[in-house]
């Protein structure tokens, strides 16, 4: 059977290209812990909230310097929308859904969360320095999308 010559030079770079990528992905998995969430990331609601009600939003301090928070999401807020921890401190965010896909975003930091109902998403992070962290709902919810938005408030010591 006859290929052509432009043609046996497209598939040539597919299956290179296709190589190249099962690699990268066998790579990040391995040996960067890159993974993709599944049924066995998912935290039970229960397991976030300890004594606490789920269904409320909350801050506690669980030791000094280390914070955890249970965060509502829903159609068009975060509960609490205001958390106040005071600088160098370490805070794990526990978040859900209770109506539609939302996002969490802490602007200035790495914590970016897809927050799927019926799942807690979950993050932790040090807020080394004081100052005000706006955090805002990155995946589109509705009409008021724009007015999800909330903030750490860092104190200095």
């Amino acid at each position: 059977m006859h290929i052509d010559r432009h043609e046996r030079m497209w598939i040539t770079l597919s299956g290179v290209l296709l190589i190249v990528f099962a690699v990268m992905l066998g790579f990040s998995s391995a040996v960067l812990g890159v993974r993709l969430p599944g049924l066995s990331d998912q935290l039970l609601p229960t397991a976030a909230a300890g004594p606490h009600d789920i269904n409320e939003g909350w801050v506690r301090q669980l030791a000094p310097g280390r914070y955890e928070v249970n965060m509502r999401a829903r159609v068009w807020n975060f509960n609490p929308s205001e958390i106040r921890i005071p600088a160098g401190s370490t805070v794990t965010f526990y978040i859900h859904s209770e109506d539609i896909i939302h996002g969490f975003k802490i602007q200035n930091t790495t914590v970016s969360l897809m927050i799927i109902p019926g799942q807690v998403a979950k993050a932790t992070y040090t807020f080394t320095e004081p100052g005000e962290y706006l955090f805002v709902c990155h995946e589109y919810c509705g009409a008021g999308h724009h007015f999800m938005s909330g903030r750490v408030i860092v104190e200095a010591l």
